[in-house]
C-alpha cells in the first residue's frame, strides 16, 4: 500500500502560479507518476505524467504552462502551474501507477479574480 499526500493548492488569480507537491509513502523509483484533475460535472482528466527516466507527456490545455518534475530521492512529484486559467479551477489529484494504481486525496486548486 503506498499513500500519496498532495499539497500546495489554493486560491490564485488569474496570470499566477502554484506549485503542487505529492509525497508518497514509498519509493517512486521505476513508477510513473502523474496529476490528474477534476473540476465540478466533468470526469477526471490527465494533466501530466513522467515517467521513471523523466520522459513527460501533457495534457494540449496545458502545454507550455505546466511543468511535471520528480525528485526520487524525496519520493516526491511536482506539478509547477504557471499563467493559470479560471478554467484550471479542478481538485488536482496524484497518481501512482505500477503493477498497482494508487491516488491521493487531492488538493483544490481555485483560479479566481
Amino acid at each position: 500500500q503506498v499513500q500519496l499526500v498532495e499539497s500546495g493548492g489554493g486560491l490564485v488569480q488569474p496570470g499566477g502560479s502554484l506549485r503542487l507537491s505529492c509525497a508518497a509513502s514509498g519509493s517512486i523509483f521505476g513508477v510513473i507518476m502523474g496529476w490528474y484533475r477534476q473540476a465540478p460535472g466533468k470526469q477526471r482528466e490527465l494533466v501530466a505524467t513522467i515517467s521513471s527516466g523523466g520522459t513527460t507527456n501533457y495534457a494540449d490545455s496545458v502545454k507550455g504552462r505546466f511543468t511535471i518534475s520528480r525528485d526520487n530521492a524525496k519520493n516526491t512529484v511536482y506539478l509547477q502551474m504557471n499563467s493559470l486559467k479560471p478554467e484550471d479551477t479542478a481538485v488536482y489529484y496524484c497518481n501512482y501507477r505500477s503493477a498497482r494504481t494508487y491516488w491521493g486525496q487531492g488538493t483544490q486548486v481555485t483560479v479566481s479574480s
